[in-house]
């Protein structure tokens, strides 16, 4: 697989990495351990070099399982995590208090059987605690070694330049796909200016642009999807027509919507590297093999036709999680 570099940050990456999370949070049952060690390494074989974790995915388990995984090649890997939640618990509030980042950081550094975190997040702003703080904090753990490189989530671009003047941001993590472009109106602008790079997180939207979830898929009852307001099924069937668009196209290049939609996002800026994640190995053979679909630019333009035709329905986080949003 290509490789990329987030900004001027040096931190090079696949093209293309995995999001663990779903592995053991978020999307119903715990993957079993074994199963999802398996997911990692093949991921690895398929050329990522980019994995993405988090204290709050499990909370904790997450980050044993990848530090198990990759035990055998460590150096050859990104590793990313993050902290901001009180107790590693996204329920339980956000905690940013540069004592609570310190210990996150050893705690993970133990987990991932690892001397150093390559990309350390703060997953969301805390208004508690000034960024600037925040940004302090980690800059101390760059200078001893403990982490490579300091990267920020859902966060503004205000905070993003605050925390920047401190100490530079490697990379924002935020959710950006052909159903959530937001980030197109101020924050990449800002990020390019900066020299920041951008990860994408939910690159298909929460599994939705695959094309395999309609108005009357089933999710398990502890998927955090069934608290999604645009996964209601009334808003599930206006956005169906989305993922239909996608289909000419994606048949016209003889790859599946799931590719078009990830070759998309890799065209959008050399420095945006997408992070799908799964727990199946035919859908990750599928989207690392996105990395090979060219667009050309009378593809990228009947792109943009098609979604210009759709008016997505719903919002993407429900107000309990919207809170954590920092604009």
């Amino acid at each position: 697989m290509h490789t990329r570099k987030l900004g001027n940050s040096g931190l090079e990456v696949s093209a293309l990495g995995f999001g663990c999370m779903g592995l053991s949070f978020a999307y119903g049952p715990a993957t079993e351990r074994a199963q999802a060690v398996e997911v990692i390494r093949k991921a690895y074989e398929h050329g990522a070099t980019f994995f993405d974790t988090a204290e709050a995915y499990g909370p904790f388990v997450n980050e044993e399982v990848l530090g198990e995984a990759v035990a055998g090649f460590r150096d050859q890997v990104v590793i990313a995590t993050k902290f901001g939640f009180r107790d590693g618990d996204p329920q339980a509030g956000l905690d940013s208090r540069p004592a609570r980042i310190r210990e996150v950081a050893e705690a993970a550094l133990k987990r991932l059987k690892t001397d150093r975190i390559d990309l350390f997040y703060q997953h969301r702003v805390d208004p508690e605690v000034p960024i600037e703080d925040v940004a302090g904090t980690v800059r101390d753990l760059i200078w001893e070694g403990k982490v490579k490189h300091f990267g920020l989530s859902e966060a503004g671009a205000p905070t993003i330049r605050r925390a920047h003047a401190v100490q530079p941001v490697a990379a924002l993590q935020s959710e950006y796909s052909l159903w959530w472009r937001e980030p197109e109106q101020e924050i990449l602008p800002t990020l390019e200016e900066l020299g920041i790079g951008f990860v994408s997180f939910s690159p298909l939207g929460k599994g939705f642009l695959t094309g395999a979830i309609d108005e009357n898929t089933a999710f398990d009852s502890t998927d955090f999807r069934n608290t999604v307001p645009r996964f209601e099924a009334e808003a599930r069937k206006a956005n169906r027509a989305l993922v239909d668009l996608l289909a000419p196209i994606a048949a016209r290049k003889g790859v599946t919507q799931a590719q078009v939609a990830l070759a998309w996002l890799l065209a959008q800026k050399p420095w945006i590297v997408p992070i799908p994640g799964t727990t199946k190995l035919h859908r990750l053979t599928e989207n690392f093999g996105a990395e090979e679909v060219a667009l050309s630019a009378d593809d990228l333009r009947d792109i943009a036709d098609a979604v210009s035709k759709v008016t997505v329905q719903g919002e993407r986080y429900s107000p309990a999680r919207q809170k954590f949003i920092s604009r």
